[in-house]
């Protein structure tokens, strides 16, 4: 199919992707709630077997999506409740314990905007493991009391090392129960280009989206509890130029719809990348709203 190589990060475009086709993925299941009076419609799909890992290309776990349309625009009561729903989806994720050590890492290029989110989130983060440790949990004058920390470690071509490998250098000096990574994603459909949100507990694959597969982040690789939480800033050439031909191609079978895109969309498509242009804009918005509702739930 001419649509699967398109690249997209987010679960949830993967499933829909054989629903068009009117495929059943055992082992794949999918629970909705839409919430009209803040406009959220959340999504959780669950890989349970290996049968649907395959399919969907995905590690079994379960994968979160807030889709809040009005994500970016300037509003800030709106976006307060963008972070409280993801402060409550968060919390069910994470180990319950009264005293949890958490690290925070920033993915992505500070120096590139639309892979800067990582790196924003960590910048307006609440860092809280340098207080405790000097002065004790009694200093924040919290129940529970979280130590967190942050890092931002770059991408290779900036420090010549796989983020696998600084991360888990980190993590054997300061031992956290849990790392949250944050990172931009890239996504099918424009519908959901910086207007999306994706949790998962199966930690996340650094530059996967854009076809740069780099070493994931997972509990398998650096031995505790990974949350991936993102955000789809970029979305593939190709796709524009199929959403603005949906109508003309709802007219061809099957098999002239795959003949006429494969025409029509050069190759060069399938690997150039397009994001709105007022991202610097919506990456300042999109980290704030991110890291205050990690900020509710450590601070």
């Amino acid at each position: 199919m001419i649509r699967g190589r398109i690249h997209t990060d987010l679960a949830l475009e993967a499933k829909e992707r054989y629903e068009e086709d009117n495929v059943e993925i055992r082992g794949v299941c999918i629970e909705e709630e839409y919430n009209e009076e803040k406009d959220i419609r959340t999504t959780l799909v669950k890989i349970e077997t290996e049968n649907g890992a395959r399919a969907m290309g995905r590690p079994q776990g379960s994968y979160l999506t807030l889709e809040a349309p009005n994500l970016s625009i300037p509003d800030e009561g709106y976006h307060r409740e963008i972070s409280e729903e993801l402060a409550r989806q968060v919390k069910k994720l994470i180990p319950e314990k009264k005293e949890l050590t958490v690290l925070v890492v920033g993915l992505g290029n500070r120096q590139v905007t639309p892979d800067a989110l990582g790196p924003d989130v960590v910048d307006n983060l609440k860092m809280t493991r340098h207080i405790i440790l000097e002065y004790g949990a009694q200093a924040m004058g919290e129940q529970n009391m979280y130590q967190v920390s942050g890092l931002v470690p770059g991408v290779m071509a900036q420090t010549g090392m796989e983020t696998l490998e600084i991360v888990k250098g980190v993590i054997n000096e300061t031992k956290p129960d849990v790392v949250i990574a944050v990172d931009a994603l890239a996504a099918r459909s424009t519908k959901r280009l910086n207007r999306t949100i994706q949790i998962t507990d199966t930690g996340i694959i650094p530059g996967s989206g854009v076809g740069n597969h780099r070493n994931g982040l997972t509990k398998e690789t650096l031995g505790v509890k990974v949350i991936g939480i993102g955000v789809p800033t970029v979305v593939d050439a190709a796709t524009i130029v199929q959403d603005s031909m949906e109508k003309l191609l709802q007219t061809l079978e099957e098999k002239e719809k795959k003949e006429f895109l494969e025409e029509m969309i050069p190759p060069a498509l399938y690997s150039m990348f397009v994001t709105p242009k007022d991202v610097d804009e919506t990456m300042k918005r999109l980290s704030y709203t991110i890291s205050e509702g990690l900020n509710r739930v450590f601070c």
